[in-house]
């Protein structure tokens, strides 16, 4: 659970980071990085669903 808790509030600070910033290739990596918490949040919740 508390993976599940970190990533879900990695990604929202990343998205939140990446709206306000101005720099296009900074917000780009943030995007991609909330892209892949996002990922990774949506196979362990269906995991442990399971």
């Amino acid at each position: 659970m508390a993976r599940i808790a970190y990533l879900r509030e990695q990604l929202a600070r990343a998205e939140r980071l990446a709206k306000a910033i101005l720099d296009r290739q900074t917000a780009e990596r943030l995007q991609a990085f909330a892209a892949e918490c996002r990922e990774e949040l949506h196979n362990l919740t269906h995991r442990a669903a399971a």
